[in-house]
């Protein structure tokens, strides 16, 4: 299905029509020339572009949501990631999100993430649930235990699963391990 709110290129597409069509009439009757008949293309582009500024759509949601979570982990913010995890979360090794958020705690005591740099996503949203295989390349602080036993950067792909809100936000409910090194792993084999 159609989402204008998807795709704000097309009205501004319609805009160019606009235009068209404003030119035509007016080289065809000229005796009904206006001023405000210019108004028409630009309230077109104006339409399409606040759409674009005003309107979040669930895409848009999730990707502000994943830009967070590594922001958050970049700065070792672990309130930060706890405000994008649900209520009801839970993993193959976290049964609930306060267990998440201690892992966390545990974890990002000391500098570890120097820059977590995005490779790819997929996407697959059917409201109220969305699947997300995100891939990424993570360095490491060189005084931190894992750039140590580990080479730096490592690539690290997960899958995340995010639940809509009543609130209409998304909030991640669950995220799995699937490759550290292009080598499979789970949690159990990273804690």
């Amino acid at each position: 299905m159609f989402d204008i709110f998807d795709k704000p290129w097309t009205l501004l597409g319609a805009a160019v029509l606009v235009l068209f069509a404003v030119l035509t009439f007016r080289g065809i009757f000229t005796e009904k020339r206006r001023r405000w008949q210019w108004l028409l293309p630009a309230i077109t582009v104006a339409a399409a572009l606040g759409l674009d500024f005003f309107v979040q759509t669930d895409l848009e949601k999730i990707k502000t949501v994943i830009s967070t979570g590594t922001k958050a982990l970049e700065e070792e913010n672990c309130s930060a990631i706890a405000q994008i995890i649900s209520d009801n979360y839970s993993d193959s090794y976290h049964r609930t999100k306060d267990d998440l958020i201690l892992h966390c705690q545990r974890e990002l005591s000391q500098p570890v993430v120097q820059k977590c740099t995005r490779t790819s996503f997929l996407f697959e949203i059917s409201p109220p649930n969305a699947n997300v295989s995100l891939a990424a390349l993570l360095s490491f602080e060189k005084d931190s235990y894992i750039y140590q036993n580990f080479k730096s950067p490592l690539f690290v792909k997960l899958k995340l699963n995010l639940q809509k809100q009543h609130n209409k936000n998304w909030l991640i409910s669950r995220v799995e391990i699937l490759e550290l090194d292009r080598q499979p792993v789970n949690w159990q084999q990273v804690r």
